[in-house]
C-alpha cells in the first residue's frame, strides 16, 4: 500500500460537502462509482446477494448503493454508514422521495466505529470508496465483526494497478483524489485472509479506462457549462481539475490504477 500524509476524513468530507462532491455526481450519476449499474450488478452476482437478507453499505455516500441492491436483488434491509453529513441527509431524503425509508436506514459514523452490532449483518458492501479510508485494516477488521459467519464481505475499490505507481505520480494522483492511501490486489487480498476471511474473488475489473474516457468526454464535449456552473465560472480552477483528470486518465491507461473487485466470505 502506497500513502501520503496530511490527508484526513475531514479532508473527505470538504469533498462531498462542496462542489467537488457534486462534480462527481454530475459526471458519473447517483452511483459515484466505475461503472455504475453494471458494475453493481457484477458485484452483486459475484457475491450471490439476493432476496431476504440484510446488508450494510461502508462509506455509503448518498445510499444509492442501497437503493439499487433492494431494488434489483430484493435485499430486505439495510445500513449505510457514512461520515459525512451533508451525504447522509441527501441520502435520507432520496431514499423518502423514492418510498424506500422503511427499508434503508442512515448511521452518520465513521466506518471503522460504526457502532453496529457484532454479527448482525449478512453481508457487507462497498462500491469505490474504501480508498477514503485512512485506516484499511481496521476498515476490514470492522467489516468482519460486523457480518455474521459465513457472510460476505463484497466491495470495489480504486486501486494500484499492475505497472505500479512511481512516488511522485503517488503524490499527484492521491493530493487531487483526497486518498490518504491505496492498496492492490494482493494487499486487500491479505487484509481480508488475516482476518479470518476465505477470498473467493480479487481481480481487476478490466473497466475503467472505458469510463475515464467517457467522464472526460462528458465534460468537455457535453457537460462544460454544467460543470462551470458548479465551481462558480472558475475558469482557471476548472483547467486545473481537467488537468488532474487527463493526467488520471494517463495512469489508468498505463496500468498504474484500475478498478478492483473483491468477494471474502468470513469463516464459520
Amino acid at each position: 500500500m502506497k500513502s501520503v500524509k496530511n490527508i484526513s476524513l475531514s479532508d473527505v468530507q470538504a469533498v462531498y460537502s462542496g462542489p467537488e462532491g457534486r462534480l462527481w455526481e454530475l459526471i458519473m450519476g447517483e452511483q459515484i462509482h466505475i461503472g455504475g449499474f453494471t458494475s453493481s450488478m457484477d458485484l452483486a452476482e459475484k457475491a450471490s446477494i439476493g432476496a431476504g437478507i440484510k446488508g450494510v453499505d461502508f462509506c455509503c455516500c448518498n445510499g444509492a448503493g442501497m437503493r439499487f441492491l433492494v431494488r434489483f436483488r430484493d435485499v430486505a434491509q439495510m445500513h449505510g454508514v457514512d461520515a459525512t453529513e451533508k451525504v447522509v441527509e441527501q441520502g435520507r431524503h432520496r431514499c423518502e422521495q423514492e418510498g424506500l425509508s422503511d427499508k434503508i436506514k442512515f448511521i452518520l459514523a465513521d466506518v471503522c466505529d460504526s457502532g453496529l452490532k457484532d454479527a448482525s449483518a449478512d453481508f457487507v458492501w462497498g462500491e469505490d470508496s474504501w480508498c477514503y479510508v485512512v485506516d484499511k485494516e481496521k476498515l476490514i477488521s470492522e467489516a468482519v465483526r460486523i457480518v455474521k459467519p459465513a457472510g460476505v464481505i463484497a466491495f470495489t475499490d480504486w486501486i494500484e494497478g499492475n505497472v505500479g505507481l512511481t512516488r511522485q505520480e503517488v503524490e499527484r494522483f492521491l493530493a487531487f483524489m483526497k486518498f490518504p492511501n491505496i492498496q492492490d490486489l494482493d494487499g486487500y487480498s491479505d487484509l481480508l485472509a488475516a482476518n479470518s476471511c476465505q477470498v473467493i474473488a480479487a481481480e481487476d475489473t478490466g473497466r475503467f479506462a472505458q469510463y475515464v474516457d467517457l467522464y472526460l468526454n462528458m465534460l468537455n464535449m457535453q457537460l462544460t457549462y454544467d460543470a462551470l456552473k458548479i465551481v462558480g465560472f472558475d475558469s482557471e480552477l476548472m483547467q486545473l481539475m481537467g488537468a488532474e483528470m487527463t493526467f488520471m486518465q494517463e495512469l489508468v491507461h498505463a496500468g498504474k490504477i484500475a478498478q478492483g473487485l473483491f468477494v471474502a466470505r468470513r469463516k464459520k
